[in-house]
């Protein structure tokens, strides 16, 4: 025990590869409970066909909802703003995605254990869901308004920079980084947001609401199969299955943007424009996001009436979140294609 608590004091030290082992390793360490849960539940109460498709379910739910946009924008502005920082922040997604599910996997304990005040929870309507909810999209929209300021700092720059690259001017590597007075201002907020880890209590937080269909959908779920009959054991691994899908999904995605990131800052003269155009995306979808979800905060918290707070409140983000990976991805893609043609040429 004393080595993992050396091993883990010393993690910032140790080879990037190593920790995205241990990454990936405690990934696979949720799937294999979730399947042990499974396995044990159908062995000493039945109900195997049934039980297997309820955690097919709820891991598939888990691939869906991370790919809600803002689950998106939460990871790829927080990687941004560690790897501007010369951080190599291999678990954000990771701590991200066990944060949110920290709620879930808690939520469904409970409804297995009886808890009624949890369906409570889930009804729209009642003093404990509005609670919840506003404590939910309130973190989370401050925390994405707060990184899409502070990307859009990192923007304004590195677009400067690039025209003066354009125009013969050498590139100082500090204009890769959020600096002047939007990166001062932020600076305070975002203090306690040094490491990747800390983005657990970000994507807990952001759990709170039961704001999104696919997490009511689970519980919902969670509490027809406890009343169907299905063995405890087995209904412990419909959250811890959900918990594991999300995770691996938000852990690839997590690695994806850092390595998107840190190319753009491996060779800066080539690769400026490519830096400002995704930061520039980055910082806009988490300023969308946050945007839709204040505003439905405050349309919930003083009830609001107008057309404008309503119609934004309405918003399901959940299917657009994919298009923010397809454009990311294709800005990465074409400026690959554009630097091999260069280099080839």
């Amino acid at each position: 025990m004393a080595g993992i608590a050396a091993l883990y004091r010393d993690r910032d030290s140790l080879p990037l590869r190593t920790r995205a082992l241990f990454t990936f390793g405690a990934v696979a360490a949720l799937h294999a409970a979730a399947v042990v849960l499974l396995l044990a539940g159908t062995r000493t109460g039945g109900g195997g066909a049934l039980s297997w498709g309820l955690v097919l379910t709820a891991y598939l739910a888990g691939v869906k909802h991370s790919y809600d946009w803002d689950h998106l924008a939460a990871i790829d502005n927080s990687t941004r703003k560690f790897v501007a920082q010369r951080q190599h922040p291999v678990s954000v997604g990771f701590a991200f995605s066990l944060g949110h599910s920290s709620v879930v996997t808690l939520a469904g304990v409970l409804v297995i254990a009886g808890a009624s005040m949890v369906g409570g929870l889930m009804e729209d309507g009642t003093a404990g869901n509005l609670v919840l909810g506003l404590i939910g999209s309130g973190a989370s929209g401050l925390f994405l308004l707060a990184m899409g300021l502070f990307n859009g700092s990192a923007f304004t720059r590195s677009a400067a920079a690039f025209r003066r690259s354009r125009a013969g001017a050498a590139i100082d590597p500090r204009d890769l980084e959020p600096q002047g007075l939007v990166a001062r201002l932020l600076a305070k907020p975002l203090a306690r947001v040094r490491r990747p880890r800390n983005i657990y209590v970000i994507g807990f937080l952001f759990g709170l609401g039961f704001d999104t269909a696919t997490t009511i959908g689970l519980l919902m779920m969670t509490t027809a199969a406890s009343l169907a009959g299905v063995p405890p054991f087995a209904l412990l691994a419909l959250p811890l299955a959900f918990a594991a899908a999300m995770t691996l999904c938000d852990s690839v995605n997590g690695m994806a943007m850092m390595r998107m990131y840190r190319s753009a800052l491996a060779d800066p003269g080539r690769k400026l424009g490519f830096n400002a155009v995704v930061t520039g995306i980055s910082a806009v979808s988490a300023l969308f996001i946050a945007v839709i979800t204040l505003a439905g905060f405050f349309h919930a918290a003083f009830g609001l009436h107008d057309p404008v707070t309503a119609w934004l409140s309405s918003i399901n983000l959940g299917d657009a979140g994919l298009l923010l990976v397809a454009l990311l991805l294709a800005v990465w893609g074409g400026a690959a294609l554009a630097w091999r043609q260069a280099r080839n040429g």
